[in-house]
């Protein structure tokens, strides 16, 4: 049996070729296309290229040409069924069985497609020629959309007393009408009533862009009807697996590396008529993982740009919370927060496409710094504040899937909190009077200091110790000898310091001819000095230190021996590989 067209279609738009091809072929962008060396010959010279847009790849040196099916029958040797199951898991979808119950689906399936395609097509039409529409025409104009814009978005009109359930019926049958969702049965008069009657209607497609539900407005102002409605789930539509607009918008990620995320379909048809056409909207739910994942397959970066008024700000923490835990090194997700009582559509139509953009990138914050932003907010002054902050924060991170992404956000929050609570520095000495430094040289310490890594004042540190007791160290050289250090620099010295030692004659600082600046630097910027400041010399707390700073370097090449057996696994996946990597995290645990 055949895969059905439909489905074949879908994980060809779901997946870009480049995504596909990357994971085997390392690509360079140059203009709209991918480059790389050929995955068929041997090369030096890049003559393989893939085009996103046209959805193929192709080969100068071999002229091997072809889409993603083609790509990984050839290059992993699959059969075209085994290429299918293999995309279609990387695409995120079910794999097609062809059982009974499969093709009974199918037939399903086309009835639900023509049933929305034909209900779409005929609002669209009745309100753009229809005379007793005019009514809603000169609606659609005061909220400044043209025709240009009603056919873009097949946007329509069901008037308040519609009849299209027996012209349907004709073709369909009763129980496939009702599952459509279009259509319900009014148990008072035991008629069916079409759910979207005098309301505008918004097509919404899926990826391929056929019709798979709608959103409906009402144009009046009635208290009693909601101002929104959606489709009701059904076998073949879930609201938290599609996004409005995801069928256009995709179409620009070649072009634009960002998307943005809005609450509404006016939203969106307000920024695409204004030029913003990288623009999709939720469809009244929180933010779901499916829905950052498919929006991530397309774009590096989500910007989330809810309502400036109270409810939108609720949405925006809702989807804060939701996305932060799928996020991954390449992606970035960011929030946009409009002045007060504005939405994306009013906000872009009074000050248009340039102010818009240029507004995103002033006031765009992080998802992170937006999270610990809100949650400062509601903290107060006192330790169990604090305390149920810092739980707070410690506990979002933990729900990141991604390593990395979670220990450097959970670095910010913990550095951030640092900075609201330095009374709590445990090396903060209580009564010691701190001479405050003229505002200059504080400016040019601090100056000096940021171009100084972590492990590198470990290094200063060490040494710091080290040159003020080469007596201890010169009885107790094993404590230094096979210390590793990572700065050129600070190895040479300590090797010159060790090669000393060793020679048993009785050393000072400047036995050891050190170059000037290297020994003011260290003094000046080995953290280890405030520990010792005002405390008298103990040996035994001397070499404490001088094992603490060893383990904490030996870590350190740790944790980089760990990212470098990473990297590499993640290329060859060798037994191995993991093997080694599992020893080192195994010995990381047990530090």
């Amino acid at each position: 049996m055949k895969y059905p067209k439909e489905y074949l279609d879908e994980i060809k738009t779901r997946l870009k070729v480049s995504t596909v091809v990357s994971k085997s072929v390392s690509l360079k962008k140059r203009g709209k296309e991918y480059v790389g060396l050929s995955p068929f010959k041997n090369e030096k010279t890049p003559s393989f290229t893939v085009n996103d847009e046209k959805e193929f790849y192709h080969c100068f040196a071999t002229s091997e040409h072809g889409n993603i099916f083609d790509f990984i029958m050839k290059t992993q040797n699959f059969k075209f069924g085994e290429a299918v199951k293999h995309l279609a898991q990387l695409a995120g979808m079910q794999p097609y069985m062809f059982s009974k119950q499969d093709e009974e689906r199918e037939k399903k399936w086309k009835d639900y497609l023509s049933i929305y395609s034909k209900y779409v097509d005929f609002y669209h039409s009745e309100l753009l020629k229809n005379d007793d529409y005019s009514n809603v025409r000169d609606y659609l104009k005061n909220r400044f959309l043209s025709k240009e814009e009603v056919k873009k978005f097949k946007i329509g009109y069901i008037k308040k007393n519609p009849n299209l359930f027996n012209e349907l019926k004709k073709e369909f049958n009763e129980k496939t009408l009702i599952e459509s969702g279009l259509f319900y049965l009014d148990e008072k008069k035991k008629v069916y009533v079409e759910r979207f009657k005098g309301r505008l209607i918004f097509p919404i497609n899926n990826i391929s862009g056929q019709p798979i539900a709608l959103g409906g407005r009402i144009i009046e102002k009635l208290d009693y009807l909601a101002k929104y409605i959606n489709s009701p789930e059904t076998n073949f539509f879930k609201k938290g697996s599609n996004l409005y607009n995801l069928d256009l918008a995709r179409k620009l990620s070649n072009k634009l590396n960002h998307i943005y995320l809005v609450e509404g379909y006016m939203d969106v048809v307000g920024l695409s008529k204004n030029g913003i056409e990288n623009v999709v909207a939720n469809l009244g739910t929180s933010l779901t993982d499916k829905q950052i994942l498919t929006m991530c397959q397309f774009f590096d970066e989500i910007i989330i740009c809810f309502d400036g008024d109270e409810s939108g700000y609720k949405a925006a923490v809702r989807a804060a919370e939701n996305s932060l835990k799928e996020l991954k090194p390449e992606k970035q997700i960011s929030f946009l927060f409009l002045p007060d009582n504005e939405d994306p559509d009013s906000f872009v139509n009074k000050n248009g496409k340039n102010h818009f953009i240029d507004f995103t990138k002033k006031a765009k914050i992080s998802i992170h710094q937006f999270i610990f932003s809100h949650y400062k907010k509601q903290t107060e002054n006192n330790p169990s504040s604090m305390a149920i902050f810092e739980k707070k924060l410690r506990s979002i991170a933990s729900t990141i899937k991604d390593d990395f992404i979670r220990k450097y956000i959970l670095e910010y929050f913990l550095e951030k909190i640092a900075e609201l609570t330095p009374h709590s520095n445990k090396y903060k000495q209580k009564y010691y009077v701190k001479k405050t430094k003229s505002l200059e040289s504080t400016k040019k310490y601090f100056k000096d200091s940021q171009s100084i890594s972590s492990v590198e004042l470990k290094e200063f540190s060490f040494l710091y110790l080290v040159l003020n007791n080469l007596s201890l160290l010169q009885v107790n050289i094993h404590l230094i000898e096979d210390i590793k250090f990572f700065t050129e620099i600070n190895k040479q010295v300590l090797s010159i310091i060790i090669e000393k030692l060793k020679s048993g004659e009785q050393i000072t600082i400047k036995d050891l001819k050190l170059d000037e600046q290297i020994l003011s630097k260290i003094n000046k910027f080995a953290p280890i000095k405030h520990i010792l400041k005002n405390k008298p010399e103990d040996e035994n707390q001397i070499i404490e230190l001088l094992d603490d700073i060893s383990k904490d370097l030996f870590n350190f090449d740790l944790e980089f021996r760990i990212q470098e057996l990473e990297s590499k696994f993640s290329e060859d996946m060798s037994e191995t590989t993991f093997n080694k990597l599992k020893e080192l995290k195994n010995e990381r645990k047990i530090n």
